[in-house]
Parts: C-alpha cells; sequence; structure tokens
C-alpha cells in the first residue's frame, strides 16, 4: 500500500472531535455495510485508543470518506486514516470483528475477526455418483430450447423449467451448458481475458544458435539461474497450442536486452543468477539477443494476431539490472580494488570463487567508490549508494524511492532534464539518442513505447507497481495509447488494428476491490488473493469457490469498467502443483477455478500439464521458473489433464459472460451457477 500524505494533528483532531477540553470525544469514522450506515458502540482503552465490536454479515465494508476512492484493507494490519481516505473490505465471513481506532497523529484503523468455535462443517465435496444430473434453467433459458454441454457434447431439451444431462467420465461431474444454436460471437471484453503467463527463456527455444549470447555460459551443475535457450521463435511455434488452449493474450517476460553477465543467486550466493526473466534491464531499446531478433519479434506478433492472440511485455520501470563482472569488463564502467586484477581470469565473467567463498564473493574485487563509476548509469540516474551516487533506503522504508533487492533505482521523480548515461552514449548497436529536456521517466516511457508504436506490442504487464509514482504510470500509459494508436495507422490489416491499449499492474499483494492505480493508467491490477483463498478450496470442488465469485462478480458489476486478473500460480508467489504435491486432480480442479472465476484470469506456462518445482538452491521462488515439461504432454495422465483445460479455455473463449456478467447461483444440489452478460449466458454445474 501507498504510503498516505501526513496530516497535521490539528486538522486529525477537527476530523475526529479531539479538541473536548475534557471528555475524550469517540472517533467520527464513517462505516458503511454494503451502503448501509453502522452506528458502533466505542469503548475507550487508553487516550486516543477505542474499540468497537461490529457484527457483519456477507458484503462490501466501507471505512472512511465516501468521496475518496478506497483502497483494499486487510485483516489485522494497521491502516492510516487521514482527512479524504477510504478503505474497503470484503466480508467473505459473517460473524463478529473487533475494530481498533486510535485518533491523534498517527491516526489508524485494524480490523480483527474474531475467531468463533464452531462445529466442523459438513464436507461439501462428495464424489460424482456418475448418473443424470437435473438442472433448474427457469429463468434462464426456454421451454422447448435445446443446450449443449460444452464438456461432452451432448445436447438435452428445456423441459419444464430444467434440463437432464449426464456428465462426461473424466469431468468430475461438471456440465458447461450453453445454447446448441450459438447466437454471432459477442465482442471480446478483456474481464474474461485468459493470459497466458511465459518466461520465455523456459518455454520453447526455437533457434540453438542464440543460446550463448554475450558470452552466457551454462553452469554445468543445476543451471537455476542460467539461460536454457527460450525464444521468440520458440514462443511463434507454440501459438497453435495456445490457441487450442483458448488463450487470447500471451505475456512474455520482457524481451529487450538485460545485463549481460551472473551475479551470486540466493542467500547464499549458490548458483549464478543471470537476467533469463527480463527483470534485470540493460538497454531498453535493443532486443537481448538470447531472445532473437527483430524479424522474430514481428513474426511472433503477427502470427499471434493472426490468431486472435495479443501479445502483452512485461515492463520496469522501477530499477535497472545489477552491474556485473561481465559488464563492466565490457563497458568500461566501475573499477577493481588495486591488485585484484590478479585473481580474474582475462574474460572476468568466468571467475570462480575459493572453496571457503560464495558468488557473493566477487564483489569483494570491486572498488564501489572509485569515480569511474560515473560512466555507468550515472547518479542523475539512479540510486546506488555508490561512489557518489545518491543512497537508496529498502523499499520497505521508502516504498517509492527505497531499493528493493538492492537493484539501481530510477529517479523517476525527478524533474531535472538528464543527458543519456555514460555507457549508453558509447554502447553499440542501441536506439538510445540524447533528446534535449528529456528527464529519467520521460527517456524509460519513450524507450518502451517504442515495441508498442513499432511493433504492435498490445499491452504491458508492469512490474513493482506501487514502487514507482503514479504519475510516472499514468505519462506511459499516455504514450503508449498514442504509440498504439500511430501502429494502428500504420498497419491497417491488422486483426488487431483499432484495438486500444491494455495495462496491467502487479501491486504485490493487492486483491481484487477497485484502487487509484485504475486512474493512473491500469486497466487491471493483478488479484493475489485469489491464489490465497479461492484457489485451493475451489479446485477441491466449485461450490467452495461459490463466496469468492460472488464477490468477484459483484465487484465488476458495482464498479462499470473495473478489472482485475486473478492467477493460481506465479513465478514470484508458489506453483500450484507444488504446493498440492503435484495431485493431477486438483490440478484439473484449478482449471475449473481459475478458467470460470470473473474477471480476467492468468495461466502460468504449465499450469495446463502440472509443470513440476525444479531446482532453487537459497532462492525459494527459483523453483517456481522450471522448464516447460513438453515431454509429459505424452503420458496419458497429462495428455488427459491438458485436454480438461482446452475444453474450459474453450467454453470461456466463447463467452464473455464468465469473466463480465453478472453471477447467481441456481441451486445447492447440484451446485449450479448462472453467469450472463446482455444475450450471452451460461450455466455451469458441478454434480458432488
Amino acid at each position: 500500500m501507498r504510503p498516505l500524505p501526513p496530516v497535521s494533528p490539528l486538522i486529525l483532531a477537527l476530523c475526529f472531535g479531539l479538541l473536548a477540553p475534557v471528555v475524550q470525544a469517540e472517533p467520527q469514522v464513517p462505516i458503511r455495510l454494503d451502503g448501509q450506515p453502522l452506528q458502533p458502540t466505542w469503548e475507550t482503552l487508553a487516550d486516543n485508543r477505542f474499540a468497537t465490536i461490529l457484527e457483519l454479515t456477507e458484503g462490501q465494508l466501507r471505512f472512511g470518506d465516501d468521496a475518496a476512492r478506497p483502497e483494499p484493507m486487510k485483516p489485522f494490519l494497521r491502516h492510516s486514516l487521514t482527512t479524504g481516505n477510504g478503505y474497503e473490505f470484503s466480508v467473505t465471513e459473517a460473524g463478529r470483528y473487533r475494530l481498533l481506532v486510535q485518533t491523534g497523529e498517527d491516526a489508524s484503523l485494524r480490523l480483527l475477526p474474531i475467531r468463533q468455535h464452531r462445529e466442523p462443517p459438513e464436507p461439501v465435496c462428495q464424489p460424482w455418483s456418475g448418473g443424470a444430473v437435473q438442472v433448474p434453467v427457469t429463468g434462464v433459458f426456454e421451454d422447448g430450447q435445446r443446450l449443449r454441454d460444452a464438456y461432452s457434447g451432448d445436447t438435452a431439451i428445456v423441459e419444464n423449467g430444467q434440463v437432464e444431462l449426464t456428465p462426461a467420465p473424466g469431468s468430475d461431474g461438471l456440465l458447461l451448458i450453453e445454447a446448441a444454436d450459438l447466437a454471432p460471437a459477442p465482442p471480446r471484453d478483456w474481464r474474461n481475458a485468459t493470459v497466458y503467463f511465459v518466461l520465455t527463456d523456459r518455454f520453447a527455444n526455437g533457434d540453438p544458435h542464440n543460446d550463448r549470447s554475450y558470452g552466457r555460459m551454462p553452469d554445468g551443475e543445476q543451471e537455476i539461474g542460467t539461460f536454457h535457450g527460450g525464444d521468440l521463435k520458440g514462443l511463434t511455434g507454440k501459438l497453435d497450442y495456445l490457441a487450442e488452449l483458448g488463450i487470447d493474450a500471451l505475456w512474455i517476460s520482457a524481451p529487450y536486452e538485460q545485463i549481460h553477465g551472473w551475479v551470486g543467486g540466493g542467500d547464499d550466493g549458490d548458483f549464478r543468477h543471470y537476467a533469463y526473466h527480463g527483470y534485470y534491464p540493460l538497454d531498453y531499446t535493443q532486443l537481448d539477443a538470447n531472445m532473437g531478433s527483430e524479424n522474430d519479434l514481428r513474426a511472433l506478433i503477427g502470427e499471434a494476431h493472426a490468431r486472435g492472440i495479443r501479445v502483452l511485455f512485461d515492463v520496469v520501470l522501477n530499477h535497472a539490472g545489477y552491474s556485473t563482472l561481465a559488464d563492466m569488463q565490457h563497458f568500461g564502467f566501475g573499477a577493481l580494488r588495486e591488485g585484484m586484477a590478479q585473481y580474474l581470469p582475462a574474460r572476468w565473467t568466468r571467475w570462480q570463487p575459493e572453496s571457503h567463498e560464495n558468488l557473493h564473493a566477487y564483489h569483494n574485487l570491486i572498488d564501489y567508490e572509485h569515480p569511474d563509476w560515473a560512466r555507468w548509469w550515472g547518479k542523475d540516474w539512479v540510486r546506488a549508494g555508490i561512489a557518489d551516487y545518491p543512497a537508496a533506503p529498502s523499499v520497505l522504508v521508502d516504498p517509492l524511492q527505497g531499493s528493493l533487492a538492492f537493484l539501481p533505482d530510477f529517479r523517476t521523480e525527478r524533474d531535472t532534464p538528464v543527458g543519456l548515461p555514460h555507457f549508453l552514449r558509447h554502447k553499440q548497436p542501441t536506439r538510445a539518442v540524447e533528446l534535449d529536456g528529456y528527464r529519467v521517466r520521460d527517456y524509460l516511457t519513450e524507450w518502451l513505447t517504442h515495441w508498442v508504436r513499432e511493433y504492435g506490442v498490445d499491452g504491458f504487464r508492469a512490474d513493482t507497481v506501487k514502487h514507482v509514482e503514479k504519475a510516472t504510470w499514468a505519462q506511459l500509459r499516455d504514450q503508449a495509447e498514442q504509440a498504439r494508436r500511430d501502429w494502428s495507422a500504420a498497419n491497417p490489416a491488422d486483426p488487431m488494428a483499432g484495438e486500444p491499449f491494455w495495462m496491467v499492474g502487479e501491486v504485490f499483494g493487492h486483491g481484487p476491490a477497485p484502487s487509484d492505480y485504475q486512474t493512473n493508467g491500469f486497466d487491471a491490477l493483478i488479484n493475489f488473493a485469489f491464489q490465497k483463498e479461492v484457489a485451493g478450496p475451489g479446485s477441491d470442488c466449485l461450490r467452495r469457490a461459490e463466496s469468492g465469485y460472488r464477490q468477484y462478480a459483484d465487484l465488476l458489476a458495482r464498479h462499470p469498467g473495473h478489472n482485475f486478473m486473478s492467477y493460481g500460480s506465479s513465478h514470484d508467489t508458489a506453483l500450484f502443483s507444488a504446493e498440492h504435491g503435484g495431485d493431477l486432480a486438483l490440478q484439473r480442479g484449478l482449471a475449473n477455478a481459475l478458467l470460470l472465476s470473473p474477471g480476467a484470469v492468468q495461466i502460468y506456462y504449465g499450469d495446463e500439464s502440472a509443470r513440476a518445482f525444479g531446482p532453487t538452491g537459497s532462492d525459494p521462488f527459483q523453483g517456481t521458473r522450471s522448464d516447460m515439461n513438453w515431454d509429459d504432454h505424452h503420458t496419458p495422465r497429462i495428455a488427459a489433464l491438458l485436454a480438461h483445460w482446452q475444453r474450459l479455455g474453450q467454453f470461456r473463449a466463447r463467452h464473455p459472460a464468465i469473466g463480465g456478467g453478472t453471477h447467481r447461483q441456481l441451486s445447492e444440489a447440484p451446485y449450479a451457477f448462472v453467469r450472463q452478460q446482455g444475450e450471452d449466458r451460461v450455466i455451469v454445474v458441478q454434480a458432488r
């Protein structure tokens, strides 16, 4: 959450009525549940500290100023209160909650769910008996209408407001009911998008000749953090595979040029960590040679568009990549400590630690106070805490101007024009040129939107969003929109010409609720709550996802234009297959829970084939980035799992109502719900 601006004690006093001379005034925090005001009874705990018990039903709980755009509220966490701000909390479980409010200079509030002893609930997920299922369809489909189960292909006619169908073997009792005579395809809706996220290097190797670019080498061990060979040409060769999954947007790791060398990986420095993931940028104007050529990028985007698939770039505005021995030697920036050159081979990147050292020890060779660090990005561009560069605190201290994992932090907030960094002025090849009056953020947004204007990139997934000021994101979006219009005008025959640009952001920990990021450039934010709250229960059976589905659909209905992107696995949190022991029944259930969820959804590469956790060293997230398990696809069990994901993905792709429509539960036994958006309507049943 972005820190709130400081407010004077006087304003807080006026807001909360703290100027009474003798009796402390109770806090005046507006509280509403689904729009209805609550009148709590306050208990005074100490000076400026109050508590109350709230008896809440399921719904949207709102704190603070009605005129403010609310930020999401997390239970147990302290949230700052100022005039003009507000919070929203989704009550998914009715019960008693304790609200703590502090007034005064450090005004804040915390919401604490009160755990209550309950008898264990009856199991809600029972095995399907295998028989036919009668489904109520009154108000959705008419008597005499022929319906089709998209999973099995079987059809039946509605009689007396019901239809009877038998779920297909291997479907876990699932029925995907649609009209047998489908109307013309309704307009596509980004709220129904199915985004496939791939770390390009770990997916498919289309051109082995680019595997060792810039002298990057395998480590001959577990290859935890080395480049594995995946490239843009490999992605292009798998587009038919993605189309069969119902994918309509492909999010690829940043393909522009990354640092050439490695840094020590993990806390223990136990593996060489290259920038295979695209988060250590070096030159935003060039493709990384490991990814392929500009012709490869044009081919990927052109072939993707021909299949109805949009291409999203992962982009980084917050930080540059680390310095490495390889880049120091090649570009001539920085310096070694006196006498340390004797410990380096002719090619510095081939340095090996002593038996008592780990890979972090290469830092001992480097003089970080030497004036030649001016030949790198330079103090006007980044905070790095070396030489005469400004220091950067941790992002935990300063989320906007702090350093994330000790990475050089771009000074995007500065309004002072800067020249081109020294190493870029002398680098070849590069398209970076000095531009009069450009600030740091102007260069970055110009470089990134070049890929939109020149190649037709359809959108951005923005990394580390909460660590960059919102005005910079808004600027990136404005320039991307113009670049998109320019590309469309130059490429009118392309199937995606005329489509607007789309931008989704990673605000780590954010849930599905609206926030003001979506008035500063973003169409959607990644929904971190789904993996924690819905993916596991919903993969057991869909009935357990009902409260989440209802909440998500309600948010979309109440906030026109709002969207979020849910996921079951990611490179920065956890791999679903690893978290659930490789259970293929649950992996099939993940397809149900994710692909039938309201809002945009993201499949992490290999979710559809139970890709296994890989070697991880002392960094627990590296294992989530293992190679795509193509060989497993030929085994009967994985082939059946993949077919399940394909059926659901195609069903979702045909029906924008799944992601963007209203949600209503039709029955408990069998569990059934309807999604409807205009004339598009579907019923989903799980007979359990």
